[in-house]
């Protein structure tokens, strides 16, 4: 069997995370034959979870990371930062759901904290890791009724949360858009290339990361053959963790399960000292739309604001120059509507990265074929989602049981989506009328 990898990550704009961080040391790619006892394809929150585990478990074996660019580069680099302890269900009007399974949720992401926190510490990883929890914010009547929803679903998950008015809202954030608001104290806030960067530096010795080295082609057999431009990798055990670019790999049961949805950020040039003391509020702060559909925002501590919003669905893993240029513009009118005392700051940095979602939001995780294990598919969980997912892979790999193993391995199976044009019919209707109705949330 032969997986073409047709589409592979591209720059999709400037990535603000990643362009503000310092030069890293030149890249390692692969060049030549290179065997391994495991492979593992993407280095992501997953891919890097998944190699420093097995690395963990098996000191005596050798682990290849592969990436097609830098690490931080992609996906895992350009997300919002927030490291969810709680449900976070995009395909829900206010993130939560069954009970049973929110709470099997918050046990899985507040593991991957855990593991994550150990690992920032010990190796002293500078990402900017602050455990301030996350505010959630709505504007109008509608967003505040989703904030309520939110509000009584965390209730019944014996969940802590502080509400705050208007006024509270605004001696955080320093705007007065904000109508009613929520405190949830368990999110950790990182500088996400940061944290991806430092976590591809401080992997085992037995890790071998190559990056700048786009995988063509995967021969799938004893052992599998991961084929680039100038290397070819073999080893018997592949793991997957490349997310939404595993969607083309229709002969593993993935096409028309996984869906590739790109969102999109912006990020400001810092504030200066006037601006600052014009906007008020506290100086660094992360905050989660009451509805799914809405704006997140983020204070940095360096005085920079960022915007993240809109969601197109794009089948080729990529974001075109025109996508590009209209999410700016409504990143712009976004933030002049919470922030219009700011009138003269504009953007540095706007970008796009992929979601992998479900229609369902299952997950292919186990060992899909003989030899190949998915840690893919973390329906906007990226940070919190990919780092458990990437981890209890190893565990599963290696024939482990534990209680987070058990959880992981019930939830469902993603299902299976019309053909196209279909399919992306279904999807982009359905993300413009969840846009619209998300209205000044937006």
């Amino acid at each position: 069997m032969k997986l073409q990898c047709k589409f592979l990550p591209q720059d999709d704009g400037r990535c603000g995370w990643y362009e503000t961080l310092p030069q890293p040391p030149p890249s390692t790619p692969l060049r030549s034959t290179v065997r391994a006892d495991w492979v593992v394809l993407g280095a992501g929150l997953a891919g890097l979870a998944a190699a420093r585990r097995l690395a963990e478990l098996q000191p005596n074996s050798s682990i290849a990371l592969i990436e097609a660019r830098r690490i931080g580069f992609g996906a895992a680099g350009r997300n919002s930062g927030f490291m969810v302890d709680l449900p976070h269900d995009l395909n829900s009007h206010d993130y939560t759901g069954d009970r049973e399974r929110d709470l099997q949720q918050i046990r899985l992401n507040r593991s991957a904290i855990d593991y994550m926190r150990e690992i920032v510490q010990r190796h002293g990883i500078e990402c900017d890791w602050r455990e301030q929890g996350k505010l959630h914010g709505a504007a109008k009547e509608q967003g505040i009724r989703a904030l309520e929803a939110f509000a009584k679903g965390l209730s019944g998950l014996d969940e802590p949360y502080r509400e705050l008015d208007a006024t509270e809202m605004e001696a955080v954030t320093g705007t007065s858009f904000y109508k009613a608001g929520l405190h949830a104290p368990g999110c950790v806030q990182v500088q996400p290339a940061a944290l991806v960067r430092g976590l591809g530096q401080t992997l085992p010795d037995n890790v071998q990361v190559f990056e700048d080295s786009p995988v063509r082609q995967i021969d799938v057999g004893n052992p599998h053959a991961l084929t680039t431009d100038a290397g070819r990798l073999e080893a018997p055990r592949l793991v997957l963790a490349n997310n939404a670019y595993a969607a083309q790999f229709g002969q593993l049961g993935l096409k028309g399960r996984i869906l590739p949805i790109f969102t999109y950020a912006s990020l400001t040039r810092p504030l200066d000292d006037q601006e600052k003391a014009v906007l008020g509020g506290e100086e660094s702060w992360g905050l989660i739309p009451a509805d799914p559909m809405g704006t997140t925002v983020r204070r940095m501590g360096d005085g920079r604001i960022c915007i993240r919003n809109s969601f197109t669905y794009n089948p080729h893993v990529s974001a075109s120059a025109n996508q590009l240029s209209r999410v700016r513009s409504a990143h712009q009118r976004s933030f002049g509507r919470r922030f219009p005392m700011l009138s003269k700051v504009d953007f540095d940095y706007t970008w796009g990265g992929a979601l992998c979602l479900t229609r369902n939001g299952g997950r292919p995780f186990g060992e899909i074929a003989p030899g190949i294990f998915s840690a893919l598919c973390q329906n906007g969980l990226g940070l919190t989602g990919g780092t458990i997912a990437g981890k209890l892979i190893a565990e599963d790999a290696l024939g482990m049981q534990s209680e987070l193993l058990d959880i992981i391995r019930k939830q469902p199976e993603p299902a299976i989506n019309p053909p196209e044009p279909l399919l992306g019919l279904g999807v982009r209707s359905a993300l413009s009328w969840k846009e619209w109705q998300a209205g000044i949330e937006l």
